[in-house]
């Protein structure tokens, strides 16, 4: 029984190939999958064709973006570099008019002082000599004797530099009042005290005007301005050129005389320009 039961299906198996291989054939017979064969073909090769030319334009057109690119690139970094360029330039030119306007300013300045007078530079600092010397341009060729006054012309104000320490043959050196060498008869301007100013030693620091006597306590203030008093010895020092004002007074019980600090008039970290005054003379004979 099993066996003609099995028998059937592997029958009904045999039929359902034939059926199978017999559709197949028919279809071959009509040439209808040959047509379709060759049509697949020319659309994959048409799609393969349209893919190559599709990578090929893209390649293409990556190549010429990244070498746009970098022209840019080149073209960017060359503007940089002239930008760069015409701002130092432009900086120069500003430094130039600065500079020449500063100039005119001292030229005029220099014109209305009516005693003889030296304009000079300062060119360096002196750290090798026992006091805080700074170097001017200019010497005994152009004049320059030791022990002149010098003075300065900065922000509308003139004021007291130093005096001449030294000359060499193109150049001197200037004894600033800030040294603790240099001593300058002083007054006060509203109340014609009188006292000595000395320097600390420091560019930035400030004078100590010392022997004032301590009645002019009620008449000194801070702000106060200090002047030249012109009593130096062999008077190096002309009367009335501005030093400083009064910055702190100090009055201590067991001295007879104040001890006046005094902030200079001149800024020394900034200063460029100065002039050298002959020996003799006033603050009124040297600016009219």
């Amino acid at each position: 029984m099993k066996k003609k039961r099995f028998q059937l299906q592997l029958d009904i198996i045999v039929f359902i190939l034939l059926l199978f291989v017999s559709a197949t054939f028919l279809a071959f017979s009509g040439g209808s999958f040959i047509v379709n064969i060759k049509e697949m073909g020319f659309s994959v090769i048409s799609q393969t064709e349209r893919v190559l030319h599709s990578a090929t334009s893209f390649l293409g057109d990556s190549v010429s973006a990244i070498r746009e690119l970098s022209e840019l690139r080149e073209k960017y970094a060359l503007a940089q570099e002239q930008l760069a360029d015409y701002e130092i330039i432009q900086r120069k030119n500003r430094d130039v008019l600065l500079e020449n306007d500063k100039l005119k300013q001292l030229l005029g300045f220099s014109e209305s002082i009516s005693i003889k007078n030296i304009p000079a530079e300062i060119i360096a600092f002196d750290s090798s000599s026992l006091y805080n010397g700074m170097v001017i341009n200019c010497g005994v060729k152009k004049g320059i004797k030791k022990n002149s006054s010098v003075v300065a012309y900065q922000n509308g104000n003139l004021g007291l530099v130093g005096k001449i320490a030294s000359v060499g043959s193109d150049t001197s050196i200037v004894l600033p009042i800030y040294d603790y060498q240099c001593s300058v008869a002083s007054k006060m301007e509203a109340s014609g005290y009188r006292g000595i100013s000395t320097g600390n030693g420091q560019q930035d620091g400030v004078l100590t005007m010392q022997y004032v006597k301590k009645t002019a306590l009620s008449e000194i203030a801070v702000g106060s301005k200090v002047l030249t008093s012109g009593f130096d010895d062999n008077s190096f020092f002309p009367k009335n050129i501005p030093i400083g004002t009064v910055s702190k007074i100090i009055a201590h019980e067991y001295e007879t005389s104040l001890q006046i600090e005094v902030e200079p008039i001149i800024d020394f970290s900034s200063v460029e320009y100065v002039f050298v005054l002959a020996p003799t003379g006033s603050y009124e004979e040297i600016v009219q």
